[in-house]
């Protein structure tokens, strides 16, 4: 398996992962991230000037995880957001996903970023280890204004 940039032709299978992982973990109602408008269209979403996403391709050619970054809504312009960082079963447990946030992290240094934000929920107890592991810390409160109201979880990570 590989990481790669996003591709418009990636669209789809990234939308479909999203929509099949989020209500794994109970996240389908209001205020989470699978109802936003730029699940369908990622591609374009991330083709700003300080945002990435990067995909996870199987040996096999077919697109089985992504995550990326842009600026956090609401937030001073030195703050980013990890956003839609998921992944089929099937790409789980092989440290694709220490990958892929290292790979964010970078990117957002490079983009000059000084604070990493994500929101999660109770439930994705592996990828809250997973943020802790690599320096995040537990934030009381939400930063920005992402519309993401049903989460409940909240970490940062000076960059």
């Amino acid at each position: 398996m590989r990481l790669r940039p996003i591709a418009a032709s990636d669209d789809a299978a990234v939308a479909h992962i999203i929509r099949t992982v989020m209500p794994e973990f109970g996240a389908k109602g209001p205020g989470f991230a699978i109802n936003d408008p730029e699940v369908d269209t990622m591609f374009a979403a991330y083709s700003g000037p300080r945002a990435a996403y990067f995909v996870l391709e199987h040996d096999d050619g077919r697109v089985v995880g992504g995550g990326g970054l842009a600026p956090l809504a609401g937030a001073d312009a030195d703050t980013c957001e990890l956003r839609k960082m998921y992944f089929l079963p099937e790409a789980r447990g092989g440290g694709f996903g220490r990958q892929m946030l290292e790979r964010c992290i970078a990117r957002a240094r490079e983009l000059g970023f000084k604070k990493m934000y994500l929101e999660t929920l109770t439930g994705m107890d592996a990828a809250m280890r997973l943020y802790e592991r690599l320096g995040f810390e537990k934030l009381c409160a939400p930063l920005g204004e992402t519309g993401h109201f049903s989460c409940d979880r909240y970490f940062a990570l000076d960059l």
